[in-house]
């Protein structure tokens, strides 16, 4: 349980955000002038009345104490999770103790918790005696058959696609346009894999995109042929690999590790954002195991995903592994406590030590994008017209991603450290360093750069 006297910090209310206009809005809703009948109790609630611009207040009422993350519910009409007021009200939380006291919740907010906790129990109850003799195996396994000849037939069609490519030469991508590749992902949809679908449709975004682009075109072509290529042969692959292959191009997997109970250090957690999904990112290190572990939660277009973990907080937890080689995804199992203040940072390495990292996580799976690194004793500082990591004890840096260049984050990282060293937590790949959470030398609270 979230115990009355451990507040969070303002920077680890932000970061539940959805997106910067909802930071931005709930920052200016967490002083007490909006706000009536702010409450808190010993086991986790947070409550209070919004003035709004109707005659009756916005009713907001958090459950800190959800192993789960926050939950939040406000009578306001935004679908935002959590809204404005939600944030507002646990920055109010997170400030002086007598703007939210202690207390009784009123019976809206009482009713609320109710429904919800018995909708847990249930769901519980249901998962707890679903029979997996219910399902049928046979008609499973022909079901996955019929899917993999789809999918063979769609990396057929798609290594002929790349052949015309290289034959008719690359500038004929940029005479194409993108309705060709537009066109190759609906027929990878159609052969249900997803993941070939997605990077067909990258490969129409790259011509004409900048200087450089025919290079980017003809090494995002021969990931995707070494994809299609592995995907063809993958009963010749070892276990491990041919796992990754089956996720790259789509296939869905379980959980299939022993759960692992350790105390996990929420490091970042970021949305992206497409049409018709929201992908959120919550990185955990296992302070024990030493551990880094992936959790992704999905919404639908328009709505934030549910699960949300506050970083810089850590929770007693089991998360289970997916399968595949060097796989860092996993799934949040059995948890024990609500997240918890902690003062747990993660084991940093060097610039240097963090590029053989990703080359070494390369050699299992060739189709990554980026790798999970905390670099230790690394400075901000400019690289003409961009900005790099500089190791503070060597000659030595990593160069920022385009992304990281454009964030304000960056800022915030620039103004922690000072010119002094400080230790950053980000993600690194072929195109450089993201930052996602720093912390000063010494003590200090840790700052997310998402």
């Amino acid at each position: 349980m979230t115990q009355q006297g451990v507040r969070w910090t303002a920077d680890q209310v932000l970061a539940l955000a959805p997106d910067a206009a909802s930071r931005k809005a709930g920052s200016k809703l967490g002083a007490a002038g909006p706000w009536s009948e702010a409450g808190s109790s010993d086991e986790g609630t947070v409550w209070g009345l919004c003035k709004g611009s109707g005659s009756k207040p916005y009713q907001t009422v958090v459950d800190i104490a959800d192993t789960a993350g926050p939950a939040y519910k406000c009578s306001c009409p935004s679908r935002k999770f959590p809204c404005k007021h939600a944030l507002g009200l646990l920055l109010l939380w997170a400030g002086e103790d007598s703007a939210v006291p202690s207390g009784q919740a009123p019976g809206w907010a009482e009713e609320w918790l109710a429904g919800r906790r018995k909708r847990t129990e249930e769901k519980r109850a249901a998962g707890a005696s679903a029979s997996p003799a219910a399902a049928d195996p046979e008609a499973a396994r022909r079901r996955a058959e019929r899917r993999a000849e789809r999918i063979t037939a769609g990396a057929g069609e798609l290594e002929q696609r790349l052949t015309d490519l290289l034959r008719t030469g690359l500038a004929s991508a940029e005479q194409a346009g993108y309705g060709l590749w537009e066109e190759t992902a609906a027929r990878m949809v159609d052969a249900q894999a997803p993941g070939l679908a997605a990077r067909a449709r990258e490969l129409g975004a790259i011509p004409s995109s900048g200087p450089g682009w025919p290079v980017r075109l003809l090494e995002e072509s021969a990931l995707l042929h070494l994809l299609d290529q592995a995907w063809l042969r993958r009963e010749h692959l070892p276990d491990d690999l041919a796992a990754t292959v089956r996720s790259r191009v789509g296939l869905p997997a379980a959980p299939d590790g022993p759960p692992l109970r350790d105390h996990w250090l929420v490091l970042a957690q970021y949305d992206t954002t497409d049409p018709k999904l929201t992908t959120r990112r919550i990185w955990l290190h296992g302070t024990d195991s030493g551990r880094t572990s992936l959790l992704l939660s999905y919404g639908a277009a328009g709505r934030a995903p549910e699960l949300a973990l506050p970083m810089g907080l850590a929770l007693d937890a089991e998360v289970s592994a997916f399968p595949g080689a060097g796989q860092l995804r996993a799934a949040l199992g059995e948890q024990f406590a609500a997240p918890s203040p902690t003062t747990a940072r993660p084991q940093g390495v060097t610039t240097a030590q963090a590029a053989v990292h990703y080359g070494e996580a390369l050699r299992h799976d060739p189709w990554l994008d980026s790798v999970p690194v905390t670099l230790d004793r690394v400075v901000p500082t400019p690289d003409g017209d961009s900005c790099q990591l500089a190791d503070a004890d060597t000659d030595l840096a990593l160069p920022l991603t385009p992304t990281a260049r454009s964030r304000p984050g960056l800022w915030r990282l620039v103004a922690l450290s000072g010119g002094a060293p400080v230790k950053v937590f980000g993600e690194l790949g072929h195109r450089g360093f993201t930052p996602l959470t720093a912390w000063p030398e010494g003590a200090g609270e840790p700052v997310s750069l998402c």
